[in-house]
């Protein structure tokens, strides 16, 4: 069954990488937000199985959209996958108390991002990737 993962990033270019990665290695059908508003408006109106969220994006910030996701009973037992440049122990500690599944390091490589998401989440891919590659 495909997946259905919201990405929430400032960046048009780097949401449309993940988009594109996302549908081409596994068929998963990818939304985007530009910001925390939008993201929250999608997650509350749309049927989401995850969420990616870059943790430095304008006016309302990653942490703060995580609160807000969190806090609303609409969004808050979406899983969540932190977007993120920064690597040191003590973020990772940080991250891991907000209650995210994991963070993804930026840069990360395209063709294995899906591989990425499905372990932090516990998602078999194996029958996802088998049929793309029978398409």
């Amino acid at each position: 069954m495909s997946k259905r993962i919201l990405v929430i990033d400032d960046e048009y270019p780097l949401r449309r990488v993940i988009q594109l990665a996302l549908k081409m290695t596994v068929g998963w059908e990818v939304l985007t937000a530009g910001s925390g508003e939008e993201a929250i408006q999608k997650a509350e109106t749309e049927r989401l199985d995850a969420i990616i969220l870059d943790v430095t994006i304008p006016e309302m910030d990653g942490s703060a959209t995580l609160a807000h996701l969190r806090a609303n009973k609409f969004t808050q037992y979406i899983p969540i996958i932190l977007l993120t440049a920064k690597v040191q122990v003590i973020e990772q500690k940080y991250f891991a108390n907000l209650g995210v599944a994991a963070a993804i390091v930026k840069p990360f490589d395209p063709a294995t991002l899906a591989n990425q998401i499905a372990k932090a989440l516990n998602w078999d891919i194996s029958t996802t990737v088998d049929s793309k590659i029978e398409d």
